[in-house]
């Protein structure tokens, strides 16, 4: 459903609208409209619709975290069976959003079988306030939506916990791939999400070992479809006695630019001079796990130097994170689960 459409259907009175599931999954399809899960968090990692954050309606800073929301973007909200939801979509469409809340919750959405995820989503804003949604697969994996587009960052289906490409995600546009290592790189989860018109971007290296693939070096830029722009950046170890894990030069890391979100996906690689050079970076994922990549002082000394509005720490394995937040008190650092 079209943007014009949504606000169609609220041309006849205020307040917020309920639709019922099949509805509820056609109007959030193009990726315009923000979803919300208002659950509880325990809730939401037990299964939860894909593309869904998760701001739980009973937390006592609900509407602090629902104010990042541009108000110009509408928001599509649920919750177990459609209560929660409803009192979370009065309270916001008071305030001035445009909500639609599901009628029947998760359970109506879960009883006509469609498709849920246990993968945590943040979700980001362009400038013009439309929703990037960033799915926190596991490890060295993301999944970003933006407008329809899906973007795929190193899928790998057995590292950790399994991930089924071909039934929990759908076909990708574009595979970003940074280097070959069997964390990063994998030929089975690449297959199962490439369609005809699928983009598959790597180093020269990956390109080799498959027999296709876009090369990009470091410092070379692209435009990708939904007019991102992508541009790939050094990504390499420094540490004497580490420089044979990442050599310099042969892998990547990348940074997309989505309607002035700058997002930084760094790869292996540790607190290099070159980010020095990386400007207005919005969101950052900074690896944590020497002696591959980063140590936790290396990640806020990297952060120091970048300066992002959020960092999210990725790639840690058993690093232990807690004293990161401590370290950065003026960044936004969210740890999440991606072990």
């Amino acid at each position: 459903m079209s943007l014009l459409s949504l606000l169609g259907l609220f041309a006849c009175g205020s307040g917020y609208k309920d639709l019922g599931p099949e509805q509820f999954a056609k109007t959030i399809a193009d990726g315009s409209i923000a979803l919300v899960d208002v659950r509880t968090p325990e809730e939401y990692a037990a299964g939860h619709l894909h593309g869904a954050a998760n701001v739980d309606w009973k937390a006592s800073d609900f509407m602090d975290r629902m104010n990042a929301f541009p108000k110009g973007t509408p928001i599509a909200v649920y919750c177990r069976s459609g209560r929660r939801s409803a009192e979370a979509a009065a309270k916001l469409s008071k305030a001035g959003y445009t909500v639609i809340n599901m009628l029947g919750g998760y359970l109506a959405w879960t009883e006509d079988n469609r498709p849920v995820t246990q993968y945590a989503v943040e979700t980001f804003f362009t400038d013009s306030g439309k929703p990037v949604s960033i799915t926190l697969i596991k490890h060295g994996t993301l999944a970003l939506s933006y407008k329809g587009l899906s973007i795929h960052v190193d899928p790998v289906s057995g590292y950790g916990k399994p991930t089924d490409y071909a039934a929990e995600f759908p076909k990708a546009d574009v595979i970003l791939v940074t280097h070959e290592h069997g964390d990063h790189f994998d030929k089975e989860a690449i297959g199962a999400l490439t369609k005809e018109e699928t983009l598959l971007i790597t180093n020269a290296r990956c390109a080799d070992m498959l027999g296709f693939g876009t090369v990009m070096a470091n410092g070379d830029a692209i435009e990708l479809p939904g007019d991102i722009r992508l541009e790939a950046v050094p990504a390499y170890n420094c540490t004497e006695g580490h420089m044979q894990f990442h050599p310099k030069g042969r892998d990547n890391g990348f940074v997309l630019t989505i309607d002035g979100l700058h997002i930084y996906i760094a790869g292996d690689t540790e607190d290099i001079p070159e980010m020095a050079e990386l400007k207005d970076i919005d969101v950052a994922f900074l690896p944590v796990n020497q002696p591959y990549t980063m140590t936790v002082q290396q990640c806020a000394n990297a952060t120091k130097v970048i300066k992002p509005k959020v960092l999210i720490p990725y790639h840690f394995s058993q690093t232990d994170l807690s004293d990161l937040p401590s370290m950065l008190p003026e960044t936004k650092v969210l740890l999440r689960d991606m072990r």
